[in-house]
């Protein structure tokens, strides 16, 4: 019985979890394509057999939902409850985000890894780097990540993960994907080094403590309207310049030597 009511509590909070909704992902890919060199360009595009990142950017949540990819549920969210330090939060035997991304990367740098296998890494690594990048995906067990901590959205009942999934971006911008990536990456090349610096960890960690930011801003009950669209746009436009520059630098360290050999500190692949 223990072990049937965890199976089913662990499978309502993957179905719960998906997101960002499509546009972030979009962007998110968008921005990563505009920063591939031509080598890692020309890699991706054979892996891809043509079609765009931006294509696939959210194949990952209609795949997860059948039984081929039912492996990969617990894959688009990590949580860290509150209080709970990032390094002892206990691990999804299934997965997660950061053991996704992990594991992709592991993936297309060996060489023993078949064209299908480095394929399906890619689509994966595409959609949950974005994933890693949204607040209430590194959110709190307790809650499902937001699914259960009721809100009012301009007056209509939701809940906080569906708010920050879609809701906030879509009423920020009323932008097409190649529009906010023409108006959001514009950062410096020093800006891009700085964002791009650490590790995967580094990255999850720093979406967690906006996600601990989101939930002091947002209990409860909370009444959304045009003030706190205003004030939180600014975070969901970095994190999707930070998604987007963060699968560049992955990528490019994974398929082009010339571009690792330019970094000083990459991540570890």
């Amino acid at each position: 019985m223990k072990r049937s009511l965890i199976s089913i509590f662990m499978s309502v909070a993957a179905v719960s979890a998906f997101g960002w909704g499509q546009k972030g992902h979009d962007v998110t890919a968008y921005i990563a394509e505009k920063h591939l060199t031509p080598a890692t360009k020309s890699a991706v595009d054979s892996l891809l057999e043509g079609r765009s990142m931006v294509y696939w950017a959210n194949w990952l949540d209609n795949a997860s939902h059948t039984p081929k990819y039912a492996y990969t549920k617990t894959w688009h969210y990590k949580n860290v409850d509150e209080g709970e330090r990032y390094e002892e939060a206990q691990a999804n035997p299934a997965g997660d985000a950061v053991t996704a991304i992990k594991a992709q990367i592991e993936t297309l740098t060996n060489d023993k890894s078949s064209f299908d296998e480095s394929q399906l890494a890619l689509k994966i690594l595409v959609h949950v780097m974005g994933d890693l990048h949204q607040p209430l995906h590194m959110g709190h067990a307790t809650d499902l990540g937001g699914n259960r901590t009721q809100v009012k959205y301009f007056g209509r009942d939701a809940n906080l993960h569906s708010v920050w999934d879609s809701s906030i971006p879509e009423s920020a911008h009323k932008w097409s994907y190649s529009e906010w990536q023409d108006q959001i990456d514009r950062a410096s090349e020093t800006e891009q080094a700085e964002i791009t610096a650490g590790t995967v960890d580094d990255w999850a960690k720093q979406t967690i403590a906006i996600c601990g930011d989101v939930y002091k801003a947002f209990p409860t009950g909370t009444k959304i309207s045009y003030n706190e669209v205003a004030e939180w746009t600014p975070v969901v436009e970095t994190q999707f310049l930070n998604g987007g520059l963060r699968l560049a630098h992955v990528l490019n360290l994974i398929f082009d030597p010339s571009y690792r050999s330019t970094v000083s500190s990459p991540i570890q692949l």
